[in-house]
This record gives structure tokens, C-alpha cells and sequence, in this order.
């Protein structure tokens, strides 16, 4: 069981990922800080999701 909602689980976190990158590339941050958020949160997933979730650039 364990195998399956790890699975689930890993996918739900790519799904926010994803979700994270889209809105930093369609956010008005320039190019060069959209590019430092995207790879942050590439390198390291968890950390720069949160991350990115309380200071990341806004709309």
C-alpha cells in the first residue's frame, strides 16, 4: 500500500510543481529572476515550492 499513495503522493507534488513553474514563467518578473525561481525550484522541489509559495514573485 505504501507503494501506491507514495506514488500518489509524488504525483500530486509534480502536479504543484508544475503548477509553481507555469505561474513564475506568466508572472511580470523579469526574465533573469524568473529564471532563478524556475531552476530553485527544479534543484531542489519541496524547499523551493514552499519557498517560492511565500516569496516568489506575485501577478
Amino acid at each position: 500500500m505504501s507503494i501506491e499513495v507514495s506514488g500518489i503522493l509524488g504525483f500530486i507534488w509534480l502536479i504543484v510543481s508544475v503548477w509553481a513553474i507555469l505561474r513564475t514563467a506568466q508572472s511580470g518578473a523579469g526574465a533573469g529572476k524568473k529564471t532563478l525561481w524556475i531552476v530553485f525550484i527544479l534543484v531542489l522541489p519541496v524547499i523551493g515550492v514552499v519557498v517560492w509559495f511565500f516569496l516568489g514573485p506575485k501577478r
